[in-house]
């Protein structure tokens, strides 16, 4: 009897342990999100595990549990998995679904944005190059290689996350459709048929979701689709949502990204957002039962070649992905990280508590070292390829890097001049191996000077990759020299053919097989350098590239991205996960000769160093614009409050150069700003931005903010033109001019003021005078 009570004894513990937890729901509910039928206010921290190193995944997730968060929003980035097209990775540093059991095991739901086109400042906003290869494809649209490319990629996202959905026992409550879509086009069909792919391939079973702009989520939402909004600190959130709840009265509301800093470009100042005022829009969300993602509750670090480029007007993102977040680059706490904590610990629901405040990785301070062997590109090429016409990298199969063009010229008693149609993004020009000039995509430039050589002449153009735009149209992206090469003699221009064309990849491996030799004989030229640094204990720490120009850095084989000059960045996150006690490797590629081969590692970053602020301007010294003869083709006033507005002319007007000329302020102040500028075109719709150029602003704070005048047309409603109020010396009338790149015939123009609430340079009174030629300065 006893045996039978024992073996009865061991089959209920069995049975018990076999019981599954009982799986929990979420739903959408009246003016509400729904967990298990109790209200739920959704508070997620946006986490990109490709930023952060793996080691590192849980202690920042921890940390965002300790600010108050109860989920974490994830995107999938394609071309971090299927880097060439067919071959998945889902291993190491790129196991997504280890990430989301981590932000499982720590009680946190999951929030999955997969994509396939994610924007987040990444190179091609997620989308893989291998895509450009494809000719005349359409990214994004109804293009049916490219719908069968994203289907098979989700397919194997799916694969990998479909068992996390709450459906399955597991967290994940929301899956993403697409990515603000309205900032890109009105395609209701190609949304759809994304919509039905999702579903198709597994990853519908918890609720669907879009995620889009106030002045735009009605172009393209779907009836079935949650339409979550994005906006920064400071916003007007009655104004945000007062449209949406006029269409969908019953809907919960949800902020898909609250943006709680900026990212940061290369030669533009740091971005910063106020603490105080994200934590005071956090509450007024939270008393309007209103869900929010933090974008970004942690940045992170462009690590490698990942970091993409802003459109219109090529503008390359940092290595530095540290966004002004609560959570620094390298993990620490910042102010407004206790800000928000502040805040949230009176916002707990039902089974919530304020985790504790885990401990931050150590920092450690590294000795000034020198790199002592180099190995100079030019001696260290690949293989060739031969090509008859210049063509981009995607042509040579190539997805990043820098690609090296030579063919052989006559040389001329007399100068000349290379024009290169386009270098995407940054070129030098070398004859017989000898520097004669950069060309930088980011200022427009396109053509050096050739110097009087007799004989034959090598000439080299080296263009290195910056990064591929991630916004807008812009994704169209191709890199190295796009068009065309030409030698130009007294007006004459003739096209250069007969190219050996040499593929330099951004991979440890190649730079570390290179062969190095004693730094004591670097040339002007582009080289590698390798040497080797002591720890004693390892801990998190920043790299001084200062002394450096421009390249990359790989340490004991970790690529830890890009270094430029001109800054604002100056230091290079290293990751203490990534160090050795004792000795370890490093390579620095650098496209010039830095100024002495030193490094020193600093506790702290340095992300705020401009070597040419004044370049940010764009009023030359001793320019004023002369309007005297000239007549406005408008006089007006805009309306006070946010949103945007449209003005319409009298008759049409040719014009290539549109002047707006800002007469007073709603509140009287002598300051004006603009968050975005649409010109309307003969048809009334809005012409194409791509081409655009500030070409005069009267006044830009470039100092206490990045506040410079091509903020009106770079797409990004939180980023503006605002006019000086560090030096408090301008004053009415403030004028914009845009070079729209060609002739147009334009019938008025569309103003978006400030979205944030209650703050200075909104605009009154104004005047519009348009040119075919340029306007007198």
């Amino acid at each position: 009897m006893k045996k039978y009570l024992a073996l009865a004894f061991i089959f209920l513990l069995y049975s018990c342990a076999s019981v599954k937890a009982p799986k929990e729901t979420f739903e959408v509910g009246n003016k509400t999100f729904l967990l298990n039928g109790k209200p739920l206010l959704i508070k997620a921290a946006e986490l990109h595990y490709p930023r952060i190193p793996k080691q590192y995944w849980e202690q920042r997730i921890k940390l965002c549990k300790a600010m108050g968060m109860n989920a974490v929003s994830v995107y999938v980035f394609w071309n971090l998995h299927e880097q060439e097209e067919g071959k998945f990775d889902f291993t190491g540093d790129k196991d997504v679904a280890e990430f989301c059991r981590l932000i499982q095991e720590n009680g946190m739901y999951i929030i999955l944005r997969p994509g396939p086109y994610v924007c987040a400042e990444w190179e091609m906003g997620g989308l893989p190059w291998w895509l450009l290869k494809q000719q005349n494809i359409k990214l994004r649209d109804d293009d049916a290689y490219f719908l069968d490319r994203c289907e098979r990629f989700l397919k194997e996202v799916s694969n990998q996350l479909k068992d996390f959905q709450i459906t399955r026992g597991g967290k994940m409550i929301m899956v993403q459709v697409e990515n603000e879509y309205g900032s890109y086009g009105i395609n209701k069909e190609y949304i759809s048929k994304m919509r039905d792919i999702v579903k198709r391939v597994g990853l519908g079973e918890a609720v669907l979701t879009q995620s889009d702009w106030n002045s735009n989520f009605e172009n393209n939402m779907l009836n079935d689709l949650t339409m979550t909004l994005n906006f920064g600190t400071g916003s007007n959130i009655d104004d945000q949502f007062k449209r949406l709840k006029e269409v969908r009265p019953t809907a919960p509301l949800m902020v898909g990204e609250l943006w709680s800093g900026w990212f940061d470009h290369w030669g533009a100042k740091h971005e910063t957002r106020d603490g105080e005022a994200l934590a005071s829009g956090m509450k007024e969300l939270l008393d309007q039962n209103i869900s929010f993602g933090l974008y970004m509750a942690h940045g992170g670090t462009n690590f490698g070649h990942w970091g993409g480029a802003n459109f219109p007007n090529f503008s390359p993102t940092t290595t530095s992905y540290d966004y002004n977040a609560p959570i620094s680059e390298s993990g620490q706490l910042t102010p407004k990280f206790f800000q928000i904590r502040d805040i949230l610990k009176n916002y707990l629901q039902e089974g919530e508590t304020l985790a504790p405040v885990p401990d931050t990785i150590p920092t450690i301070a590294i000795p000034t070292f020198e790199l002592k062997s180099i190995a100079p590109l030019f001696d260290n090429l690949p293989e060739p390829q031969y090509s008859e016409n210049v063509k981009s990298m995607e042509y040579f199969n190539q997805g990043s890097g820098s690609i090296l063009y030579r063919t052989t010229i006559d040389g001329a008693n007399e100068e000349r001049v290379i024009r290169i149609t386009e270098a995407h993004d940054w070129a030098q020009v070398f004859a017989n191996g000898k520097s004669i000039g950069t060309i930088n995509r980011l200022d427009g430039q396109n053509s050096v000077k050739l110097p009087k050589i007799q004989g034959k002449i090598q000439l080299d153009i080296l263009v290195e990759a910056m990064g591929r735009m991630n916004f807008g149209k812009g994704i169209y992206d191709y890199k190295g020299i796009t068009e065309k090469v030409e030698i130009v003699t007294n007006g004459v221009s003739k096209e250069l053919k007969g190219w050996n064309v040499y593929s330099i990849p951004v991979k440890y491996e190649f730079a570390n097989n290179v062969k190095y030799k004693n730094v004591a004989d670097a040339k002007d030229l582009p080289a590698y350098y390798k040497g080797t640094f002591q720890v004693k204990k390892t801990g998190d720490t920043f790299l001084d590239m200062s002394n450096w120009k421009k390249g990359l850095v790989w340490v004991n084989g970790h690529d830890l991205g890009r270094f430029w000059e001109i800054g604002p960045q100056q230091t290079l996150y290293l990751p203490g996960c990534w160090l050795k006690e004792g000795e370890n490797e490093i390579i620095v590629f650098d496209n010039m000769t830095p100024d002495q081969p030193g490094i020193e590692g600093k506790r702290q970053p340095i992300l705020d160093v401009l070597k040419n602020k004044d370049g940010l301007k764009h009023r030359k010294e001793g320019e004023n614009l002369d309007l005297a003869n000239e007549k406005p083709v408008h006089k007006g006033a805009f309306k006070s409050g946010n949103g945007w507005q449209t003005v319409k002319f009298d008759k049409s007007f040719k014009t290539r150069y549109f002047c707006l000329e800002a007469l007073n302020s709603q509140a009287g102040d002598e300051y004006a700003s603009i968050a975005e500028i649409e010109v309307l075109g003969k048809d009334g719709k809005p012409i194409s931005r791509e081409n655009w150029k500030i070409v005069y602003a009267d006044s830009e704070e470039i100092d206490a903010a990045n506040n410079t005048a091509n903020n009106v047309f770079d797409l990004q409603e939180s980023t503006i033109w605002h006019t000086s109020y560090s030096s408090g010396k301008d004053k009415f009338p403030h004028q914009l001019i845009i070079d729209l790149g060609e002739g147009q015939e334009i019938t008025g123009f569309l103003y978006l003021p400030r979205v944030d609430a209650n703050k200075p340079g909104m605009i009154k009174d104004f005047k519009v005078y348009v040119k075919e030629t340029p306007f007198k300065l």
